[in-house]
């Protein structure tokens, strides 16, 4: 049985067994009737919004299947046509497009990559081994000349 069928049901009961509406008891049974029928309504209309609204979204979900096959279809085609292509031109794309150099060029894999904390403004510097064995660097944040001493090897 579902929620309207329900109602009515109850509605019928009322109206069988006619109840006065004269008495205090008769008015609530009424009343909590009718709060019945109104709450049954309303959700006889969020359900049919719902259902309206899951076949919208179907529909929707459909669509942009066909839009992703078609996308796909025009991908692999382009692919297809590029008679160079190959997956190391690929890679190299990738490495030369979504990953640009960050400004600092290391050169040697092997180069030793040493930090200091700029004493004046708290920025970690980085510098490679030739700047070490000139002695200084300049913190590019605030200008402080950060001097670097060999002083702390052991004496012979």
């Amino acid at each position: 049985m579902t929620i309207s069928e329900k109602s009515a049901y109850l509605k019928g009961l009322m109206d069988g067994l006619k109840l006065s509406t004269d008495t205090p008891e008769g008015q609530m049974i009424a009343g909590i009737v009718d709060l019945l029928a109104d709450v049954t309504k309303k959700l006889t209309d969020v359900e049919t919004t719902t259902i309206d609204i899951c076949d919208e979204l179907d529909e929707i979900e459909e669509d942009l299947d066909a839009i992703d096959d078609y996308l796909m279809e025009e991908v692999c085609e382009e692919i297809d046509e590029d008679d160079d292509w190959d997956e190391e031109d690929e890679i190299e794309d990738l490495e030369d497009e979504d990953y640009p150099d960050e400004g600092f060029d290391f050169g040697d894999e092997d180069t030793t990559i040493y930090e200091v904390k700029c004493p004046a403004c708290g920025e970690i510097v980085d510098f490679d081994e030739e700047t070490l064995e000139s002695g200084a660097i300049t913190c590019p944040n605030c200008g402080e000349k950060l001097e670097f001493s060999f002083d702390d090897e052991p004496e012979e």
